[in-house]
């Protein structure tokens, strides 16, 4: 079955220039179904993993459907993360390379908010930000949202996880009434539910799900894991594959320390990245990244949002994710621009019903992995542990 098209759309010359020049040609499920109805007028709730292309579901008609005759804010997207606002910006300005006419301005912590005043006071089309620094631009009075009538929240759950749920509800009371709403959302928790009520107008549902959701080019395994013996198999698994790049996730930021210390101490080209470093230094290190003067990158999943690294072959799983969903956001990091991807997961034994929880909920089989070596040869026990009983004596004072 042949795939749909980008010119079927019927863009305009300009951004269907950008088009072809990023080399896009297919349409991702998200994007054949949510274009049309934003290009329409229609306020949509998408839900959608990342890596499925939903930047461009909502950059192309802000693009295609953007007034530039007066230099002030039309467009705002508001991302959870800095590294986030930075890649959709980005993304914006190449759809948007043939229409000079078009600002567009990123504004985020960690950066000099002097800069971002002056470019906001010169005038700016789109603004891509976080919650919590467009709250100081407002306090600052150094931004006006009254003339904004096209608004995105990209990745809205894991904004309302963040605990951004006042500063959202304040950023679009100060919006245009008659705004446009586009909600992307991995998850459809009660709390966005609530939000799409409150600020949506009748908006449609598009729904990636189910086997949508997969990464169909990503090779899935399960690695079994004794208790302390992580780092390891993961030394194994570097060592065996080779790859020019992998990206390693841990559920928290002193794991991600630990793991990238230890890789260091051990002599592999590894940076690590979590929300307690500086924007400076989390800069330099996707940098580094990015040119492959790094060949790990270990992170925590909110970091790891906004990470837009297409060449990464490899996503392993130093700690299997907490919510199901997580799973899907990290491989998806891999198998970009229809390459081949690997993902592996180290499993404890007592995680197996979590992975259980994951291929049911992903609609995907992940595969036991043959053995590294032959020390790696390991079954899970599934025998319970008798435990002795104890009786304690009750003492007196003395």
């Amino acid at each position: 079955m042949q795939e749909p098209r980008f010119h079927k759309l019927h863009l305009s010359k300009m951004v269907q220039k950008a088009l072809d020049t990023m080399g896009f040609e297919a349409l991702s499920p998200i994007q054949e179904r949510s274009i049309p109805l934003i290009l329409e007028g229609n306020d949509i709730i998408g839900q959608a993993q990342t890596g499925t292309g939903k930047t461009a579901a909502f950059g192309i008609p802000l693009i295609e459907l953007l007034d530039a005759k007066r230099r002030q804010t039309e467009a705002l997207v508001l991302c959870p993360t800095r590294e986030l606002a930075v890649q959709v910006a980005s993304e914006l300005r190449k759809l948007a390379r043939y229409r000079k006419d078009i600002i567009i301005v990123p504004v985020y912590g960690g950066q000099s908010i002097r800069s971002q005043i002056v470019s906001l006071k010169k005038g700016v089309h789109i603004v891509v930000g976080t919650p919590g620094r467009m709250i100081d631009h407002m306090k600052r009075r150094t931004i006006k949202l009254g003339t904004v009538t096209k608004v995105v929240l990209d990745e809205a759950d894991e904004m309302l996880n963040m605990g951004f749920l006042e500063d959202i509800e304040s950023i679009l009371d100060a919006t245009s009434a008659s705004r446009q709403t586009l909600l992307f959302s991995a998850t459809m928790p009660e709390s966005i539910q609530r939000l799409a009520g409150r600020y949506q107008k009748n908006p449609s549902l598009v729904k990636v799900v189910g086997d949508e959701l997969t990464v169909s080019e990503v090779e899935q395994s399960y690695i079994e894991a004794r208790p302390g013996k992580k780092l390891n198999l993961l030394r194994k698994i570097v060592d065996h594959y080779k790859f020019s790049s992998s990206l390693v996730f841990c559920n928290t930021k002193r794991c991600v320390d630990d793991v990238a210390r230890d890789l260091k101490a051990l002599g592999y080209d590894t940076e690590s990245i979590h929300g307690d470093m500086a924007q400076g230094q989390r800069d330099r290190v996707m940098a580094k990244f990015r040119r492959g003067h790094s060949t790990i990158l270990v992170a925590t999943d909110v970091a790891a949002r906004g990470i837009d690294v297409r060449c990464v072959q490899a996503v392993i799983n130093y700690d299997i994710p907490r919510d199901d969903q997580y799973y899907v956001h990290r491989i998806g990091r891999t198998a970009r621009m229809g390459r081949t991807g690997y993902a592996f997961t180290l499993i404890l034994p007592t995680e197996m019903g979590k992975l259980r929880d994951i291929k049911s909920y992903a609609k995907t089989e992940i595969k036991r992995h043959p053995p590294l070596s032959p020390e790696d040869e390991f079954t899970i026990p599934v025998k319970p542990v008798a435990r002795r009983r104890v009786t304690y004596k009750s003492r007196g004072r003395r």
